[in-house]
């Protein structure tokens, strides 16, 4: 596996080897020794989700202020662009963002580390989308900060109006969410 530094040095771009022929391909999209060895990463990985959502259905940005959740994202299906925000606030990259492109094509996975917002966009007609998880979902700690929030300035590669859940729209701003010290 190849891992890419991104603008914050904790969120981290991972490209697995991948080995094909005319059967198809294999590769390994999770090794805990690897993480460690490679990466730095000595999180356990407790949970594991599958999302599947439309073309233009934004989900974010979702974290939870207690029992916070590192989150290791890849697309099996389909495209999406996937957001990190930093909220923790005494972080040098604190309110900073990156965001990339991940798709069954690409095979391109993003950790996440706790204490950072994610969302992500479908880009693609449809995406499914697994992530596993460093602690265990408590939707009485969970928040969301509005997607489209001035200070954060997201350039989401919006081709239409995004498709958004209750609880996305009733988002915080940035400057009034709860953040991690």
């Amino acid at each position: 596996m190849k891992v890419v530094n991104t603008e914050i040095s904790d969120v981290l771009l991972i490209e697995p080897q991948v080995f094909g022929d005319a059967r198809g391909f294999f590769f390994e999209s999770y090794n805990e020794r690897s993480f460690a060895d490679k990466m730095g990463v000595t999180a356990h990985l407790v949970q594991d989700n599958h999302s599947r959502s439309s073309q233009n259905v934004l989900r974010g940005l979702h974290y939870q202020i207690q029992q916070p959740q590192g989150k290791l994202v890849r697309s099996v299906v389909g495209e999406i662009f996937d957001v990190a925000v930093d909220i923790r606030e005494s972080s040098p990259t604190f309110g900073q963002w990156v965001g990339y492109l991940l798709s069954a094509e690409n095979k391109r996975q993003l950790w996440i580390p706790a204490g950072f917002a994610h969302g992500f966009l479908v880009v693609s007609e449809v995406a499914e989308v697994l992530y596993k998880t460093t602690d265990y979902y408590a939707p009485q700690h969970e928040r969301c900060i509005l997607w489209n929030d001035p200070d954060l300035a997201i350039a989401w590669p919006l081709e239409a109006t995004p498709i958004l859940s209750a609880k996305d729209q009733a988002g915080k701003s940035f400057k009034t969410a709860e953040v991690f010290p």
